[in-house]
């Protein structure tokens, strides 16, 4: 079943809910009700009326009586004015009519059985074709009126919806197995994060565990790009509100930027991205063609005024670490210089194990239909585009084109990984810029002496190391490879008397060979304790050491799923060395 009719039928469904629910609480107020992944929901205004989780089954036994009834959509095209009177005393109804009308586009209302609700269409064409065991309710939850906390608080229903009861048992089964990997849960259970309420939502403190992740994801990536020329630089993380006057970025994005004034009321904003600052170092000093590619890499954290309720851990927060970088190069380096972008990211997730057949590209360009969203001075995206399109053919990437994803400034190849249950994640970025230069006046000399202006390429290969963190963890359940392990392997003697001074021979010896080691020979806890607790802190790597391992110089390693003995040191660095 394409993915658009199953939408269809996620949309019909969500007709059906507003329909018991009308039924059931005659004086409750409609709004909007999209198919979405997984499923739909519908935002409803109760009033005074309070409903739970509980109130779903009645909610969904009605639902399930009124579908013996519906066929099909049918759809008539009114005016105005009837529209608003047939929606008199609904103001959420009134405003989505205002703006239909404003926009001079049709509006439509659309009835199955007894029930008519505004909508724009696309609908299942018999409802009939809904597998009844294939959908079910799932939660309530709150939600602002257009997404504006501003406005007024309603109630929003979910429903799960899928073509056959087969994929919503798998679905089912699939959320619980994510429950068990939330990296909110396994942040708290291996010591990495934590949030308090004095610095605030979305504002995560990392500890020592925490934090040696996140410097190893630096340091791999560091080394992946060293090699092709990438400099780190600094910023402040503050800058005048002109800056993103000129970026365009105050226009698009003000609501979303925290300011802060000054002693002579000068607006500062704390900085929601790091490409403008870096094109004031690029324009701070000369540059010709020999300069290019000029490439500043840097780890930094930058601020948005992410809504409260939108706030998830790690994944969604409101000071962004990201693994930044930008390129400045002549039209004739950019295929090279993306090429070699490209070439770390697939270095770096091939490290991870998801280079695989389930990742793929989004060639993410503009929408046609909506050309004002974009900087298109001369039509400069759409060459973009088309440079993008040439680079990924040739570096034979699994992409597909995907219309109304670019950013505002430019295409981009996002690179989309799928989980270890099956969840799509866009990580990877590369994106070509030919509109923030210009309107920066960036400049090189070219090999006759005429100032030319550099294309950007921005580029990001974890992203936002906060959301990549919480990714992973999931992604591997907190077993994190090798590479990027806190504490690698830890040392366990049986008995400190006897087994200290060989588990301490062999921790040395770890040592030196440059692997984060631990050696647990605290007599206070024992033996059974410490191997309980390897698995629990999910290590690599946890080394036994016994008589047996003393008299034969071996060791005993364990880890998540095996158990070795008899293996020499020797033996096991070979096999960490291989793995690293």
């Amino acid at each position: 079943m394409e993915q658009n009719e199953l939408a269809k039928k996620r949309h019909s469904l969500a007709h059906l809910l507003a329909a018991a629910v009308k039924e059931l609480y005659p004086n409750a107020k409609l709004t909007l009700g999209p198919a979405v992944e997984n499923g739909f929901y519908y935002d409803i205004d109760f009033g005074e009326e309070k409903i739970s989780d509980s109130d779903l089954k009645k909610i969904e036994q009605t639902m399930r009586r009124i579908a013996k009834g519906w066929k099909t959509f049918e759809g008539e095209k009114v005016e105005k004015q009837k529209a608003e009177e047939y929606f008199k005393g609904n103001e959420y109804k009134q405003e989505l009519i205002e703006e239909i009308a404003k926009r001079g586009e049709d509006i439509t209302l659309y009835t199955s059985g007894k029930f008519t609700d505004l909508c724009r269409g696309g609908h299942t064409e018999d409802f009939q074709d809904i597998a009844m065991d294939a959908w079910k309710l799932d939660r309530v939850a709150g939600a602002y009126w257009r997404g504006d906390e501003k406005n007024p608080m309603l109630t929003r229903i979910y429903g799960l919806a899928f073509d056959t009861k087969e994929e919503l048992e798998n679905y089912l089964i699939q959320r619980e197995e994510a429950k068990e990997r939330d990296h909110r849960k396994l942040g708290k259970e291996l010591g990495l994060f934590a949030f308090s309420d004095l610095v605030g939502p979305g504002l995560p403190l990392f500890t020592p565990k925490g934090t040696k992740i996140r410097e190893l994801i630096v340091d791999t990536i560091a080394e992946l790009q060293e090699v092709y020329g990438w400099e780190q630089v600094t910023i402040p993380h503050i800058t005048k509100k002109d800056l993103y006057e000129t970026s365009g970025h105050w226009q698009k994005f003000s609501d979303e930027l925290f300011k802060v004034k000054g002693k002579k009321d000068t607006e500062f904003v704390m900085k929601p991205m790091n490409c403008p600052h870096h094109t004031q170092i690029f324009k701070a000093f000369p540059k010709s063609y020999r300069d290019l590619p000029v490439r500043y890499a840097e780890n930094t954290m930058v601020y948005r005024d992410e809504q409260a309720g939108e706030l998830l851990g790690l994944a969604r927060v409101r000071a962004i670490t990201q693994d930044d970088g930008h390129a400045f190069v002549t039209p004739e380096q950019i295929k090279e210089e993306v090429g070699n972008i490209v070439h770390i990211i697939r270095s770096f997730y091939e490290k991870l194990g998801m280079l695989d057949k389930n990742y793929w590209v989004s060639l993410s360009v503009m929408d046609p239909n909506e050309p004002e969203k974009y900087m298109n001075e001369g039509g400069i995206f759409e060459r973009a585009e088309q440079i993008l399109e040439e680079i990924a053919q040739e570096q034979k990437l699994p992409y597909k084109r995907i219309e109304g994803e670019a950013a505002f400034y430019g295409p981009k190849l996002d690179f989309q990984f799928k989980d270890a249950l099956g969840r799509e994640w866009q990580l990877g970025t590369v994106q070509l810029d030919f509109s923030m230069p210009r309107r920066f006046g960036l400049e090189y000399a070219d090999k006759d002496g005429e100032k030319k202006t550099p294309v950007m390429i921005h580029r990001a290969i974890a992203g936002s190391l906060e959301r990549f963190m919480a990714v992973i963890l999931e992604h591997f359940n907190g077993w994190l490879p090798l590479f990027l392990a806190p504490t690698q392997i830890t040392i366990i003697p049986i008995h400190h008397d006897t087994h200290g001074e060989y588990a301490k021979h062999i921790a040395q010896t770890l040592t030196k060979e440059g692997y984060r080691v631990e050696l647990w020979d605290d007599e206070k806890e024992n033996f059974r304790k410490k191997i309980k607790r390897a698995r629990k802190e999910r290590l690599p790597y946890w080394l036994i050491v016994g008589n047996e391992e003393m008299e034969n110089e071996t060791l005993t390693v364990e880890s998540r799923d095996q158990q070795e003995k008899g293996v020499s040191l020797e033996s096991f660095i070979q096999k960490l060395n291989a793995e690293k």
